[in-house]
This record gives structure tokens, C-alpha cells and sequence, in this order.
């Protein structure tokens, strides 16, 4: 029994006073009237109607249920009125900076999405590695994990971006691991270059800060990747990067017991901006992307330990 089809014929009967009025208001046949007024008395087991060859009238049952079945039509057509409605449709361009690689990796794709579900939005995509401040270079969003901040910008945090200081186990059988951030001068050093050539560590005696002689320097964390899973050194890169290739046992870990200092991925964002529509979709995304874990994060390696972001909200 279809409940909405019935319930109406019900009430149109009931309206109209006969099932021929009823039937020609619904632009149907009587005996379809007829019929869903039966199914509604046979799935109710009540007489809804005293029905003579001159009138038809409302049983006790039908007057007393008159009312309940009126706002159950009501409410059943609200809610269908809300599904088929279209939602609004966003309008705008936005201005976007983000990180090389983490664009190339995942930020890329995830921005694909987005305007896949938002095609009234356009989108200027910038990828670059250097801190910006979206007010003064005319972003409206702009992805970052350098830390410092900037008057008039907001920051929201999407998750923590952990470095970590890898090396093959080939590379590290060969030439030994090394033990302290000191040891690293006796080593092949592939560095990224944005992060500087002075790499610092905080460990159980204190902070450590150890200046690198690279072997290889680049601003892209792929080519650093690449270079490292080739046997040619000991790099430094964020989480998001060589998370793939620790999992496979294609890289390992070194200096586990030296904290570096972690990034996080932030948005930062005009103060003047953050209200407007095709912004505000943005960050939802995002955050829906980036939570409750990172695409590259295992489940399994959340230590739960994590601090809480900048500026989340």
C-alpha cells in the first residue's frame, strides 16, 4: 500500500463527497479512488466510510482520524518537498595557494572533488612552497605548514604534518644508522631546501641543532623522496610524503627518540573573506577530507597523542 496515495484519496473523497468528484479532481479513474480508499479501510482494518447508492459519509473512525491523517499528508509532503528541492547552488571564483607537493600527493585531487560538487565555483590554483600572506598577495585561501602568523588572517588547522627522518635499509646497513642528529655529518644528507640546512632536534639532554653539507638540495619533497628510495642518502620530509613507502618497508625511520618540531597544515584565511559562501564550502571540505585522520595516516599508527590544531574551530 502506498500511505501517501492513499491518505489523499481519503481526503479528497472526504472533500469532494463522492468518489466520482474526488476521482476527477486527482485526473484519475473512480474505480482507482475506490481502490485506495479500500487498500487505506483494509490495511487500517476500520470502515472509513458509510457508503449508500445517493451519498457517502464519514464513519465515527474516519471523523476521528480525519485530522491525524490531514497533518500525515502534510508533514509526508514537506518532507518530499525538501528532498526534491535543489540545493543552492554556490557561486563565485576563489584564489588558492597551496604546497607543491601535498597538492601533487592529495590537496590536487581533493580540490578536483570539490569542484566536481560545486560547478558554479571557479577555482585559481597557485603551488607554491613559501609562506604567503594571503591579504597582502591577494588569496583568499592559502594552505600552509610553515609556522607565523599574520594580522587580519584567520587560521584553521586541518591536521598535524609530522616530520620524519628516513633512510633505505640498504643505505642503512651500508653505511650504519646513525645514532645522534651528530652523526648525520657523517652521512649522504638529501635536504629540502624551504625547511633551511640547519636541521634541529629536541632531545633528552635538550635541543640540537645540526648544520647539513646536502649531497643533494631541491624544493620538491618528491624528488627528495625519490632520491631517498634510491639508496642515496638520509632525507627529512613530512609525514604525508613518506608515509607510503615506511608502510611498504621501502624506507625506515632513524633518530626515533629526537623530536623535530612538527607543521601544521592550516588554512589561512582573509579575515575580510571568511563569511563569504564559496569559502565557507571550502573548509567544510576540507575538514571532512582531513578528518578524523589524514588520507596517509594508518589507523593503526594514531598514537591519539596529537596537540590540538591552531586556530581550529
Amino acid at each position: 500500500m502506498d500511505a501517501l496515495l492513499c491518505f489523499r484519496a481519503f481526503l479528497l473523497v472526504t472533500e469532494a463527497g463522492s468518489f466520482s468528484e474526488a476521482a476527477r479532481r486527482a485526473g484519475v479513474a473512480t474505480s482507482v479512488i475506490k481502490k485506495r480508499v479500500d487498500q487505506l479501510e483494509d490495511h487500517t482494518h476500520l470502515a472509513l466510510f458509510t457508503r449508500t447508492t445517493r451519498s457517502i459519509t464519514l464513519t465515527d473512525a474516519g471523523r476521528r482520524h480525519l485530522q491525524a491523517i490531514r497533518r500525515a499528508v502534510r508533514e509526508m509532503e514537506d518532507v518530499l518537498a525538501s528532498v526534491h528541492k535543489r540545493p543552492l547552488r554556490l557561486h563565485g571564483h576563489l584564489k588558492i595557494k597551496a604546497p607543491t607537493t601535498l597538492t601533487a600527493l592529495y590537496l590536487g585531487d581533493m580540490l578536483n572533488r570539490f569542484l566536481e560538487l560545486n560547478p558554479g565555483i571557479t577555482l585559481d590554483l597557485v603551488v607554491l612552497d613559501r609562506p604567503v600572506n594571503p591579504v597582502m598577495e591577494g588569496f583568499d585561501v592559502a594552505v600552509g605548514l610553515a609556522p607565523g602568523s599574520f594580522s587580519g588572517v584567520t587560521e584553521i588547522g586541518l591536521c598535524e604534518s609530522r616530520r620524519l627522518v628516513v633512510a633505505t635499509p640498504a643505505y642503512l646497513e651500508s653505511r650504519g644508522r646513525p645514532i645522534t642528529p651528530l652523526d648525520l655529518h657523517a652521512h649522504d644528507v638529501l635536504n629540502f631546501e624551504p625547511s633551511g640546512r640547519s636541521w634541529s632536534f629536541e632531545g633528552p639532554a635538550g635541543p640540537i641543532l645540526v648544520d647539513v653539507e646536502p649531497r643533494l638540495t631541491s624544493n620538491d619533497g618528491q624528488q627528495l623522496l625519490l632520491a631517498a628510495m634510491r639508496g642515496m642518502g638520509i632525507t627529512r620530509l613530512s609525514s604525508y610524503i613518506v608515509a607510503a613507502a615506511i608502510e611498504s618497508g621501502l624506507l625506515q625511520t632513524v633518530l626515533d627518540e629526537y623530536r623535530i618540531q612538527d607543521f601544521w597544515i592550516r588554512l589561512l584565511i582573509p579575515d575580510a573573506k571568511t563569511k563569504l559562501e564559496p569559502v565557507r564550502a571550502l573548509v567544510a571540505f576540507l575538514k571532512s577530507e582531513f578528518s578524523p585522520r589524514p588520507p596517509w595516516m594508518n589507523p593503526a599508527s594514531d598514537s591519539g597523542n596529537t596537540p590540538p590544531p591552531p586556530g581550529a574551530a
